[in-house]
């Protein structure tokens, strides 16, 4: 795998992992003011999740690429 592969199965991992990030610690507004969507969290925290996204995804990318060098699965057609 060379450097630019690595680089798109990284960013694919980062999306995936920010999807399943972002519902934790969401706290809904118990007040909430006109012309805002009652769904809207209080707080975010987006630092926090970015953070533990790339974290998460560092890791799952060593074991992506780890299973994909070793030969585990083969990810390059037939010849």
């Amino acid at each position: 795998m060379n450097w630019f592969s690595g680089l798109l199965v990284y960013i694919v991992i980062w999306w995936l992992v920010l999807f399943m990030v972002l519902p934790f610690g969401v706290k809904r507004a118990e007040n909430v003011e006109p012309g805002h969507d009652s769904g809207a969290p209080q707080k975010a925290h987006m630092w926090k999740k970015v953070l533990a996204t790339s974290l998460i995804s560092a890791i799952l990318w060593v074991v992506a690429v780890f299973v994909i060098t070793s030969g585990m699965i083969e990810v390059r057609p037939p010849k």
